[in-house]
This record gives C-alpha cells, sequence and structure tokens, in this order.
C-alpha cells in the first residue's frame, strides 16, 4: 500500500473517485448486524434455563454452542469499526477537533457505562462491573493521545500489541504486588479494588482492545480508495487472518492462553470423541481477553464481509440493519432495558422468581426454577429487534433532521 504525507496524517492514496467522506452504508449494515447479533446473547443470558456456560465442553451441543458463538464477532469489530470511523471522522476535522472528539465520547461512555448501562443490566445503581462500554471509552481515551502519532508508528504498535500479547498471559496480578489493580484493568480479567476503595470487576481488560481500536483506525485509509481496490484489498486481508486463525489453532503454535490461565476456554485444541464436540472445541478460544487467535477467527471473516456489503447501493433486505447500525449506542442502551423488562413480564406471567431480577439479575445467582428453553429465548430475540426497529428508526431519522 502506497503512503502519501497529507495535513492531517499519512494516508493512503486514493483515486479520484474514492469518497471517504461520505456514510459509508457497509460498515452501518455490518455494525447493525453484529448489534442483532448481541441482542441474541443478551436475551439468551436473561431467559434461558441452562445452569452452565454455552461453552462447557462436557454439557454443551452445537446449537446452543453456536447461539453463544455467533455473537462473538461484535466485541472486536465495535472495537475496530470504533477506530475506523474515528479515521474517517478525522477527514472531514482537524487534528485537535478529532483529539477533543475521542477524549470526550472516552469521558462520556465512561459515565454511561456506571450509570445507564450499569442499571440497565442490574436495576442496581451503583453497579460494580467493568464491561464492554467501559473499555470502549477507556480505549478512546487512549486512542486520543495515539492519534497524534504517524500512521505507520500507529499501525505498527497496535499489531504488534494484537500479536504479542499473549506472551504476557503468565503474569499474574499477585506477583506486581500493589500495581496489581492496574494489571487487572489492562489483562487479567479479574475484580479488583481501585484507589479509595472502588470495588468492579473487570470483564473487558482494555490489552489488546485499545490495539484493535487502533488497528481499526490505521485500517480507515483503506476507505480512501476507490470501491474496487479497497474490496480487493478487504477480501485479501480478512482471508488471510482466517487462514491464519486456522493454521494457529489447528498446530497449537501460539495465540491462546492454556486452559486455567485465567481464562475461560478450554485452552488448546486435540480431537474429540465426536465432530460436534471437535468443531466446538476448534472454535473455543478465549474471549477475556481476547486472544489472538479469537480475534483472527472474529476480525478475519468479518473483513470479508464488510468486503461482501461494499456495494453502490444498499443491499435487499438490510435496510433494518442499517437503521440500526447508525444509532448503536441508542439501540445498547434500549436493548437492555427492553430485554429485562421482557424477562420480567415472563417471569410474572409464568409465575417463576421475579425478585432476583431486581437485585443484580444475570450477575447474581439464578435462582432455581428460572428460565425457558432456546426456542423460546430465540423468539423473545426475534420480538426484541422487531420492537426496537421503530424507535430506532424515529431515532435515525432525528439525527439526520
Amino acid at each position: 500500500m502506497q503512503l502519501t504525507a497529507t495535513s492531517k496524517s499519512p494516508a493512503l492514496t486514493a483515486t479520484p473517485n474514492a469518497t471517504p467522506l461520505a456514510r459509508l452504508s457497509s460498515i452501518d449494515i455490518f455494525r447493525g448486524l453484529i448489534m442483532v447479533w448481541m441482542a441474541l446473547d443478551h436475551t439468551r443470558d436473561f431467559f434461558t434455563n441452562i445452569p452452565f456456560e454455552p461453552e462447557t465442553l462436557a454439557q454443551t451441543n452445537l446449537v446452543l454452542f453456536a447461539t453463544r458463538w455467533v455473537t462473538h464477532f461484535c466485541a472486536p469489530m465495535f472495537f475496530f469499526l470504533a477506530g475506523t470511523s474515528a479515521f474517517l471522522y478525522g477527514q472531514r476535522k482537524s487534528p485537535s477537533e478529532l483529539h477533543h472528539f475521542l477524549w470526550t465520547r472516552g469521558l462520556w461512555l465512561i459515565l454511561l457505562e456506571v450509570t445507564v448501562v450499569g442499571t440497565a443490566w442490574t436495576f442496581k445503581f451503583p453497579w460494580g462491573f467493568f464491561g464492554v462500554i467501559w473499555a470502549l471509552g477507556a480505549s478512546m481515551l487512549i486512542l486520543a493521545l495515539v492519534v497524534r502519532l504517524p500512521m505507520r508508528w500507529i499501525a505498527t504498535l497496535s499489531l504488534t500489541m494484537i500479536v504479542a500479547h499473549n506472551l504476557l498471559d503468565a503474569i499474574r496480578p499477585q506477583e506486581l504486588g500493589s500495581l496489581a489493580w492496574l494489571w487487572k484493568i489492562l489483562h487479567a480479567r479479574s475484580e479488583v479494588v481501585l484507589p479509595l476503595g472502588i470495588q468492579q470487576f473487570v470483564l473487558f481488560p482494555l490489552i489488546p482492545l485499545a490495539a484493535v481500536m487502533a488497528a481499526g483506525y490505521a485500517f480507515g485509509q483503506v476507505y480512501l480508495l476507490d470501491r474496487a481496490r479497497r474490496r480487493k484489498f478487504m477480501a485479501g486481508l480478512g482471508l488471510g487472518l482466517t487462514l491464519a486463525f486456522v493454521v494457529l489453532r489447528a498446530t497449537n503454535l501460539y495465540g491462546n492462553p492454556p486452559a486455567g490461565q485465567g481464562g475461560v476456554s478450554q485452552g488448546d485444541w486435540h480431537r474429540q470423541p465426536s465432530l460436534d464436540k471437535t468443531l466446538i472445541l476448534f472454535l473455543d478460544v478465549e474471549k477475556y481477553p481476547p486472544s489472538l487467535q479469537f480475534l483472527l477467527m472474529t476480525i478475519g471473516p468479518s473483513l470479508l464481509l464488510l468486503a461482501a456489503l461494499d456495494r453502490d447501493c444498499v443491499p435487499p433486505g438490510s435496510s433494518a440493519l442499517l437503521i440500526f447500525g447508525r444509532v448503536p449506542m441508542f439501540f445498547y442502551i434500549l436493548h437492555l432495558y427492553l430485554i429485562h423488562w421482557l424477562a420480567v413480564l415472563a417471569a410474572v406471567l409464568t409465575r417463576q422468581p421475579v425478585h432476583w431480577l431486581f437485585h443484580g439479575a444475570i450477575f447474581t445467582d439464578t435462582p432455581q426454577g428460572y428460565g425457558h428453553g432456546l426456542a423460546f429465548v430465540y423468539v423473545m430475540w426475534l420480538t426484541v429487534v422487531v420492537i426496537l426497529y421503530f424507535p430506532c428508526r424515529w431515532f435515525a431519522g432525528l439525527k439526520q433532521r
């Protein structure tokens, strides 16, 4: 890829018919798709009667695992596309405006996490949880500093961290003494006691997700190319990343922590007594924090789909996804409250335990006799998506106006 210096940052050389300033429908459609998948996972969280995680190899089945696995694409692509969107925003703004946008948006997301979003999950305030919105906000604060670097440095540093971060898996927080809390925020999924005695559970550590956002920022240069060239580039890169995952996973060479080393995956892959269990174990790679294999498995196919969606016109049947993708935070907040209240309604109507849904909900122990089968989960998920279409369409129109 040829680079050329501009007044803002080095960027890919664009052809005359490239349109980097136009809003890209392909990104919005893809974002809408992964948000719909995300809603499936959260609906399962609130409605399931299955007392084990879908990744539990000895107890799960292929349908249950696939219901969970398809949602793995959400988190890494939220971060990646947030970086890409920041790059495109910077193409029509000054460097100081981009910096201001990133740090103010980052602080706003962190505030939302510990107030509105946390309350939606638990119906408690305040809550003790650092989830994906907090990690997005903190990563934006980091990106606000990083965007001042030359683009080559951003690409090199982000890719190095993504590839090499699994070398840090063996470091235990307790080995770092008084800095243990900082390592838990950066790379160890764990409960942390912050200065001033604030207690939180860190579900999404910042390494390597902040690097994924920075890599997405560098990737934004691809959208300065004309459509044919960028589709070819994205397809080639997506295929390469996907094949890299297959090779690393099949050989257990590198890129996924061993079982019991702080994560929740089964560690290395090996053949199982049945084909479905073998496939499940092959695809069960570490998400918290996302291992290199996890990122290759999710970002690679996502780039292939982004290339397929990058067309002159909106693909038929994707208008709802386009609307969802244009109001992502509105969708995110609304879907949590809607799912939570529907869970309360279903519990009342079916005479199941309901009190716990107002006191921590899925972050507490599920009471005996609560929950529904997977078919009911899918019905409720589709209900949520249909209901959300109408307020999201209204809000998307409001934003446009």
